[in-house]
């Protein structure tokens, strides 16, 4: 489980695949610096698990599910990568829920610059229109962003500088992809309407609760 707040940017330093998966080699500092084998790393968003590290760097495997689903299938060495570790129980939660399952990507359609803000516009699935709100939470490439604007076909976050500098997305130019994940909560709720279960089922009076007669 992780928060969305982007821990360091790291760097792929070898992409190798194979028939249906690929291992992946980031330089990663600060992620490594408390990891241990089979712990959780987001990498741009992407739940993996740590197989073998070194003293500045870890490897993980890719299965083929991971490479069609997200932006990791076009990465080579030398691509920046935002970093989180997992989330431990107790801390401050500065993001929201995000489980690092992505739903798919997402393509940047336009960008506008404010005086001290960026706005980026993203396309949106018709399948994920449903699970996307004005003011509620998304993440982008592991980013936790709150949606500033949406559409049928699109949404918009609004980046302060800290966020630009410090992660993947100031680096995005119209056209790029990039990993989105909706909120756990909206994947749920939809869920539920969707198999028409939203209705409470009738549930037992408590023994406790019954009126005793007399």
């Amino acid at each position: 489980m992780f928060t969305g707040i982007i821990e360091e940017l790291g760097e792929v330093l070898n992409w190798q695949p194979s028939a249906d998966a690929a291992r992946l080699r980031v330089r990663a500092p600060i992620a490594v610096s408390d990891a241990k084998h089979g712990d959780s790393i987001s990498v741009s968003g992407v739940c993996l698990t740590v197989v073998d590290q070194g003293d500045d760097w870890f490897t993980a495997d890719v299965m083929a599910e991971t490479i069609a689903m997200s932006t990791l299938r076009a990465v080579s060495a030398g691509s920046p990568v935002n970093l989180e570790r997992a989330a431990q129980v107790g801390d401050r939660l500065g993001g929201h829920i995000v489980q690092g399952h992505i739903d798919g990507t997402s393509t940047l359609l336009g960008i506008t610059e404010g005086i001290a803000w960026r706005v980026l516009r993203f396309s949106l699935a018709p399948q994920l229109a449903g699970l996307v709100a004005g003011k509620g939470s998304i993440a982008v490439d592991g980013v936790s962003l709150t949606v500033s604007a949406v559409g049928d076909d699109w949404f918009e976050v609004s980046l302060i500088p800290e966020t630009l500098a410090v992660t993947t997305l100031g680096r995005k130019s119209v056209g790029d992809a990039v990993n989105v994940e909706t909120d756990i909560l909206a994947r749920h709720v939809a869920r539920l309407i969707s198999t028409g279960s939203m209705a409470s089922p009738a549930l037992p009076v408590p023994r406790s609760y019954e009126r005793s007669e007399s």
